[in-house]
This record gives C-alpha cells, structure tokens and sequence, in this order.
C-alpha cells in the first residue's frame, strides 16, 4: 500500500508513548495486544525499502529474545511456590547466593511469570522496529538540528545496520540461489557470512567517501532544501498514542 510519508519524528514519537503505556501497564495481555496493532500498522503502511523490509527481523529477534528469557527465567532466579509442572537438575549455588537456585521445581506461577515479562520486553522491541521499519533513516537525519548533527548520524547509522542487513542477506540469498546452491540449514550461514562481511566493509567505504566529499565536519552550515513540515495528521497519530497513554 502506498502513501504520502509522515514527519520523521511522527512514528518516534507514537511508539515512544506506546512504549510507555506498556511499561506502565505490565500486563502481557496489553503487550500483546500492542504487538498485534503495532504489526497490522506496519504491514498496511511499510514502504517498499530496506527499512521497511527489517520488521520481520525484528518479529524473529523478538521471538528468540522471548524463549531465552524464558528459560532464564525457569531455570535461574528466586523460586516461586506453586502447582510444579516438571523439575529441571538442581545446581549447587555458593552460600553467598541466598534465595537464588538454578534448576529445581518449576511452577506454573513461575512460567507464568517469565513469560509475561518477556512478552512485556519483546514488546517493545518490536514497537520500536515498527518506528525504525515505517521511517526512513534518511529522512530522519534531514530534519535535525544542526548542533547534534554528529549525535544524531551516529543514532540514525545504529538504527538503519538491521535494514541494511535484512537488504544485505536477501541480495546474496538470491545469488546462492542463482548458484544452485543451498539457502537452507546451518551450513548456508557459513557461507553467507564471508560475502556479508565483503558488502558491509565496501558499504562503509562508500559512505567514508561521499561524506567526506560532501564536506562533512568541516562545513556547519546546513542546506533547508525541501523542509520537512509537521501536519495535522501527524498530530492526530501521535495524539491516538497519547490517548492510549492516558488510559494505561
């Protein structure tokens, strides 16, 4: 689906406040729910570029970030009395750890609770790459001032590494393929890291150069060609995300 693009900051911001009602609320129903309107925005509004293509890396970082906490969370930490569902080898821990025990009974009031609060914290993992997949780094870097210039590069460099990635992965899967060769298995990443290595260490080189031909740190004096103006609708959008902060 295309559409006119919002303000930089729109999405930012909106997921910043979701964000909040989420912490603030620390319910993993409310989670859930957040993540499900989250995705049915990016999938409905995503534009047809790198950025845009990085949320469902975001969706299985999130699901792996949830199975590990969770199994932190049965295995290691202060137990919690309860219906036992199953026991796990008990480890001997130093006298100097009171309370703490790695293994042992595992309750459902426990499980209960490892998995609420990893739902809380891929939750806003994946709001977060929801603002990061509907936003154009580019874009981004445009509309800030010129006194974090440095700051703000640095940021919108961090937050553009996964799309350039998911770009990087997806053009050398399609020339394995191409290849006849394997793109399934854990031999393939093998193989794959070597040529994702090669384009990221190019890519960086490009970026060196044309920054450093276009002046950067050296000239503070910053072009306003085709300022990026805040409309009414995006306050309507970050005002819908205030509106759920006011009821969490």
């Amino acid at each position: 689906m295309k559409y006119s693009p919002l303000h930089p900051l729109t999405w930012w911001i909106w997921s910043l406040v979701i964000a909040i009602s989420v912490v603030r609320v620390s319910n993993a129903y409310f989670a859930i729910g957040a993540i499900a309107i989250v995705g049915l925005i990016v999938f409905k509004l995503r534009e047809d570029a790198p950025w845009g293509k990085s949320f469902n890396w975001t969706i299985k970082a999130a699901g792996w970030i949830l199975l590990i906490r969770t199994f932190i969370g049965i295995s290691i930490g202060v137990p919690i009395p309860g219906n036992i569902i199953f026991s796990l080898p008990r480890i001997s821990v130093p006298t100097w750890m009171p309370g703490i025990r790695i293994g042992g009974a595992v309750t459902a009031e426990r499980l209960s609770s490892a998995l609420s609060e990893g739902v809380i914290i891929c939750a806003i993992i994946v709001i977060f790459g929801a603002a990061s997949s509907l936003t154009s780094p580019h874009r981004l870097l445009r509309i800030l001032p010129v006194y974090i210039y440095e700051f703000a590069t640095a940021v919108v460099i961090a937050t553009s590494v996964l799309p350039q990635l998911v770009s990087s992965v997806a053009r050398i899967r399609q020339a394995q393929r191409l290849r006849g060769q394997k793109t399934k298995g854990f031999t393939s990443y093998r193989r794959l890291a070597i040529p994702l290595l090669e384009e990221s260490l190019a890519r960086s080189l490009d970026l060196a150069s044309a920054m450093d031909a276009r002046g950067y740190g050296t000239n503070r004096v910053r072009s306003r060609y085709r300022p990026i103006n805040w409309q009414l609708r995006d306050s309507a959008v970050v005002a819908t995300g205030l509106f759920v902060l006011v009821l969490s």
